[in-house]
């Protein structure tokens, strides 16, 4: 659906710039956006080296683990449909870490991986499950410590004091996660969350060490 939508923007500005005489203006706003992706591009590609690479060394620190324990009973909470030692949970706090960070382009593999997890306790797979809706919720909506893409942008762009929105985005972030957890909930107790498929939940009473192999980040 989004492609069609920029489908249409694309044709609607090419028919309106016929119409009006304004081809060479559209077609210099085309180059000179092309010029603009690559330069911010080449502009994130250095701030998010740094801020993996700060990820990593956290991560060999113990920083992370310690970070997912702390996030591990709010998920918990906000996940009581998954069971405790599914896969899902490390890629949700692996998400949600990332997301703290403002390393969107880092959560979302995170994010994919948790949905496909999701996807197969869904006794449903025509219909997204509460925890899908959730995590979609939260992974628009997290809160960001530290918006590293945007200060890298506003870096790019000659920003006198690149990261002075640290404090009004953390603001802005907390708002809309609690908004958005507000709205689950709500939702949440309008539909009753589906119930595990028995082979799975067989599975994991099975073996449990298995279920909860996967890497926290």
């Amino acid at each position: 659906m989004v492609n069609w939508i920029w489908l249409f923007f694309i044709v609607a500005s090419v028919v309106v710039a016929a119409i009006t005489g304004k081809m060479d203006a559209v077609t210099q706003a085309a180059f000179e956006g092309a010029k603009s992706g690559v330069t911010v591009s080449f502009g994130l590609i250095s701030i998010m080296v740094f801020w993996l690479g700060m990820m990593r060394i956290a991560e060999d620190a113990g920083l992370l683990q310690t970070l997912a324990r702390l996030l591990g009973p709010i998920v918990r909470k906000l996940f009581p449909d998954v069971p405790r030692n599914h896969p899902a949970i490390g890629y949700i706090m692996s998400n949600l870490s990332a997301n703290l960070f403002g390393l969107g382009n880092a959560a979302t593999p995170m994010g994919i991986k948790a949905m496909q997890e999701l996807q197969k306790l869904n006794p449903d797979p025509t219909t997204a499950t509460p925890a899908m809706c959730t995590l979609l919720a939260l992974n628009t909506s997290s809160i960001t410590i530290i918006p590293t893409t945007l200060i890298a942008i506003r870096m790019n762009y000659g920003s006198a004091n690149p990261a002075e929105i640290i404090g009004t985005t953390l603001a802005a972030t907390f708002v809309a996660t609690s908004a958005a957890i507000l709205a689950d909930r709500w939702y949440r107790r309008k539909s009753p969350p589906p119930a595990v498929p028995p082979s799975l939940k067989t599975n994991m009473k099975a073996s449990p060490h298995a279920a909860g192999g996967e890497p926290i980040v």
